[in-house]
């Protein structure tokens, strides 16, 4: 998935996201959080703004709720 590195990504595009990789791929929330963690942001989860981590941070709590 393309992101423009100008923009902050929304919680509603994360937790899109993690669910896509949970139902795709058949893993726990944990595992794709792991892989999102790895393969999206390359290990820091802070490389596309302070921002985008928080709403990311967000709809981990967020899915942890459902």
């Amino acid at each position: 998935m393309r992101v423009n590195h100008a923009s902050t990504l929304s919680v509603d595009y994360f937790v899109s996201y993690l669910n896509l990789i949970m139902i795709s791929r058949k893993v726990s929330l944990k595992k794709a959080i792991l892989y999102m963690k790895k393969e999206f942001f390359k290990g820091e989860t802070n490389i596309y703004g302070e921002m985008t981590e928080t709403h990311f941070n967000q709809a981990i709590k967020e899915l942890k709720q459902k």
